[in-house]
């Protein structure tokens, strides 16, 4: 598996899924969210009022998917992080939990190649370098990771760059 670290729109990246950093509604927001569903199109939100029309709200860690519209991957694995309270709500854990659950999605769905965004770091204020320390270490301790030709970090911002590319050097 190669781990891929680049400065980008992540609606741009060709790759078999993106991650969205959903909110709980997905129905779209601000952020990566928000140009997700802008750029990929109605058939987008049209496949998440499905799936809050059957399992209701997607809670914090969870993971659903749905096809990618007019965006050049050809899935979005809508995950929703969580929002940082000085730790006191097992923020780590969860955020765990959307890297964990956005792979076995992509796993069962013959996704190869995926990409992520900088989840919780922006205006749910989670720490930025912890979690691409939490990104790294649950992307490398995950059973299946060989199955994966390719993990892509996109870091729409210089410092999240700057975090990442030194996380990967030191490891």
């Amino acid at each position: 598996m190669k781990i891929e670290i680049i400065q980008a729109d992540i609606t741009t990246v060709q790759v078999d899924a993106i991650v969205n950093a959903a909110n709980t509604s997905l129905l779209g927001g601000g952020g990566v969210d928000g140009a997700i569903h802008r750029k990929g199109g109605k058939v987008i939100l049209d496949e998440c009022m499905t799936i809050r029309d059957r399992q209701g709200n997607c809670k914090t860690g969870n993971a659903v998917i749905t096809t990618a519209g007019n965006l050049p991957a050809k899935y979005v694995i809508h995950t929703v992080g969580p929002v940082w309270n000085v730790g006191n709500n097992k923020e780590e854990q969860l955020l765990e939990n959307c890297y964990i659950n956005s792979l076995k999605l992509a796993v069962e769905n013959n996704v190869k190649t995926i990409a992520f965004p900088n989840i919780s770091t922006g205006i749910y204020h989670f720490p930025k370098k912890r979690a691409a320390a939490i990104a790294f270490q649950t992307i490398q301790n995950f059973p299946n990771k060989d199955y994966f030709d390719k993990i892509v970090f996109v870091c729409f911002d210089d410092e999240n760059f700057q975090l990442y590319k030194n996380y990967q050097t030191n490891q």
